[in-house]
């Protein structure tokens, strides 16, 4: 612990620095850091003032190396860089930048170094085409660029870039707004636009100081760690490391706001939703009174993300924090909620396919063809379980919105009478579907609120003393369950888990907090949160810079998503509009097959490639195979295995196995992520199914929402790569596939 006073903090970027470094000198560097915060002055340490700047100075690391540091106070010190003892004095900028009121450092010598790499690696053009070079910001003034946060030491080497790939030399080095603003722009953004989806969610709130150092490391944009663990976290822990320490500004606004009532932050894959929805359970947790309860309530819609949120949790704050949250997934949670209330039952839960399969059965032994067994199953869990209807006649006035087929008065009594015969089928099998047992606990939770409110009532009517005999009927004293509720992956929530965790929790300040992108819903569940009783009209928000995907990827993804439309959660349409990257690669390579059995020889032949060159081996736990079924896994497996090449299965609640190409259905790879992603049999008919295309002229609905899923799948598969995409097909490729996707790799 630090008892001298002094605090040493650490700028974004300079980890990163920091990282490159040699081994013996990043141990030296920690060292360094307990030295320096016990006494700066310290003979061994050479502290000293660079000569003619007022702020910067230099302390001893090493026999080479030195740490450059700007002094913000008396005994308040930010490290902005580790240089070779040689560079310490080259062109260094340092300021305060007047948008965000941020502390922002540039090393303009290395800025420039690295723009003028890109130049020379970029191949001559032919003599006898001499090429006009035009400058890529030339149509913004100075001014312009500087309303937008750019950082001004940096305008003169902004205004000598010609291509791309400088464009992405200069952003490695430079401030991060400064980065994402060039980009957005270099991507065809307009001023206004970049104004309000890059600048403006990280501008100071308050008139800025240029010359308040000091005040300018407090605020979110100054991206800053002081503890020796999150410093160690950081340039350890790889990339949660870095997460655990730095968030984006406007990823720790959403962290720490305070919202009258639910909330929801929406965004693109990547763009770190589940790291804000852990450091705000973090938060939360932070604000309870000393105590040994779980107040707070971490969820999702399966067991796999449920155990990786747990891990990450416990990473991110211990088992002090992970002791006052309940992770759970939501069926777990609902099906505690239902054996409490109901302890002698011992009915098996099924899923949504063995749902279906009894249906056909059902149908099957009563000689009814005239119905689509999945219909039927979609409008009982929507419709009938979904709106809790609980009579004929409460069904023949449920609305259908969104369910595409119109059904008449006599098909809505065929259809209770086969629901009835269907949920008497299951009870004398034993029996439940998820979406039963979801709706039983929504029913028991609400039941459960009105109780509590009823004895709010009376005690407030009572002078705000307690009935004691109205509490033991009650069958306790009845509390909520959860003070706050945090939702990771909102979209694939059923209704009746929203009116579950609605009532689990009191409608008061920061109640439930919901992170989730709709164009990632993998499953049919559209709700409209506001019927549900979430309002979150004004309390949404969205990031756009993703940290997992390249700008290449991104663009290929996008395209897969076409024209759709997607809503929001609440009856309004949501978009991607600002999405981006400031990574780069190569683009997605496409490679096509006269049929199924070559097109695995081929997926082989691509990983025994990269295992033979030493430049593009990997482990092999980092490459990823998806396919749009289980029978294609196991053969994709099984060819690997012919070859050598180990396969490992992703199942339900995750691999299964370690060391080889881990392998699954587009469904298994939600909120994982790999170097490289084979994306495999995306052939028409497949991706989408046959049996989508024929609802196009007998229901156009289903159709449209059936089309968005499978358009959802692929843009979710797509966007868990870091590096690369490959895609597969034989025979015709899937329509959903565009220019860039099919271009041969």
């Amino acid at each position: 612990m630090n008892t001298s006073g002094v605090t040493l903090r650490l700028l974004d970027k300079a980890d990163k620095e920091i990282l490159k470094l040699p081994r013996t000198v990043k141990g030296a560097f920690f060292d360094f850091q307990h030295k320096f915060k016990a006494n700066p002055y310290t003979t061994g340490l050479k502290l000293q003032q660079l000569k003619g700047d007022s702020r910067l100075w230099s302390a001893r690391v090493s026999a080479d190396y030195r740490a450059l540091l700007l002094r913000l106070a008396d005994d308040d010190w930010l490290i902005v860089s580790v240089k070779d003892r040689k560079d310490v004095y080259d062109r260094l900028s340092y300021g305060v930048n007047h948008v965000t009121g941020g502390i922002e450092y540039v090393d303009l010598e290395v800025v420039e170094e690295s723009v003028l790499r890109r130049l020379h690696a970029a191949p001559p053009a032919p003599a006898a085409e001499p090429v006009k070079t035009q400058e890529l910001f030339a149509d913004w003034s100075d001014t312009q660029l500087s309303d937008l946060g750019v950082a001004e030491p940096l305008l003169p080497v902004i205004r000598t870039l010609t291509t791309e790939d400088q464009l992405l030399g200069l952003i490695e080095y430079a401030p991060q707004l400064t980065g994402e603003v060039l980009l957005a722009l270099f991507d065809g953004k307009s001023f206004d636009e970049v104004l309000d989806q890059v600048t403006t969610p990280v501008a100071a709130t308050e008139p800025v100081d240029t010359e308040d150092f000091q005040a300018a490391a407090q605020r979110p944009a100054t991206v800053v760690t002081t503890s020796d663990e999150a410093l160690r976290e950081a340039l350890e822990g790889g990339d949660f490391g870095r997460w655990k320490v730095f968030l984006h500004p406007t990823q720790a606004k959403l962290v720490e706001r305070r919202y009258s009532g639910p909330a929801r932050v929406g965004g693109g894959p990547g763009t770190g939703k589940t790291i804000v929805a852990l450091h705000r359970v973090r938060h939360l947790v932070r604000q309870l009174p000393p105590g040994r309860d779980k107040p707070v309530l971490l969820t999702t819609y399966n067991k796999n993300l449920a155990a990786d949120l747990r891990s990450r949790l416990l990473e991110l704050g211990g088992e002090e924090l992970v002791a006052r949250v309940d992770v759970s997934h939501v069926d777990q949670l609902a099906l505690r909620a239902v054996r409490e209330a109901e302890p002698g039952s011992s009915k098996q839960a099924i899923d949504d396919s063995q749902a279906v399969r009894e249906w056909r059965a059902l149908l099957d032994e009563l000689g009814e063809d005239g119905w689509d067994p999945e219909f039927l199953h979609d409008e009982w869990t929507q419709v009938i379980l979904g709106q809790a209807v609980a009579t004929r006649a409460d069904y023949f006035r449920a609305r259908r919105a969104g369910r595409g087929r119109s059904i008449t008065r006599a098909e809505r009594a065929e259809i209770w009478q086969l629901a009835e015969r269907f949920a008497q089928r299951l009870d004398r099998l034993g029996r439940q579907t998820w979406d039963q047992v979801a709706e039983r606990a929504a029913r028991l939770e609400i039941g459960r609120e009105q109780r509590i409110l009823s004895i709010a009532r009376q005690r407030e009517e009572a002078g705000g003393l307690d009935n004691v005999h109205l509490q033991d009927g009650s069958g306790g004293w009845l509390r909520y369950r959860y003070r706050h509720i945090v939702v990771d992956e909102a979209q694939d929530l059923r209704p009746a888990h929203w009116k579950m965790l609605r009532a689990m929790a009191p409608r008061e300040a920061d109640d439930l907090f919901l992170v989730g992108d709709t164009h990632q819903r993998i499953y049919k569940n559209q709700v409209t949160l506001g019927s549900l009783g979430i309002n979150i009209r004004g309390r949404s928000s969205k990031l756009s810079l993703s940290y997992r995907t390249t700008r290449q990827i991104l663009r290929s993804a996008l395209d897969v998503l076409g024209e759709t439309s997607y809503d929001d959660l609440d009856g309004s349409e949501e978009t991607l509009a600002g999405y981006r990257s400031v990574l780069s690669g190569r683009p997605p390579a496409g490679h096509s097959f006269p049929d199924w059995a070559q097109e695995r020889e081929g997926i082989a032949a691509l990983i025994m490639q990269w295992d033979d060159n030493p430049e593009l081996r990997i482990p092999h736990e980092q490459i990823a195979i998806c396919v749009p079924t289980n029978a294609m896994a196991a053969e994709v497996g099984y060819t690997l295995g012919l070859h050598g090449i180990r396969p490992v299965e992703i199942r339900a609640d995750g691999p299964h196995g370690d060391g080889g190409v881990h392998i699954g259905t587009m469904f298994r790879f939600k909120g994982l992520e790999y170097q490289r992603m084979i994306i495999a049999g995306v052939t028409d008919g497949l991706v989408p199914r046959d049996a989508v295309n024929r609802l196009r002229s007998s229901d156009p609905v289903r159709f449209r929402h059936e089309m968005q899923r499978a358009r959802s799948l692929l843009f979710v598969a797509a966007t868990r790569a870091r590096d690369s995409v490959d895609i597969f097909w034989h025979g015709t490729p899937s329509p959903f596939l565009g220019q860039s996707l099919t271009a041969e790799g």
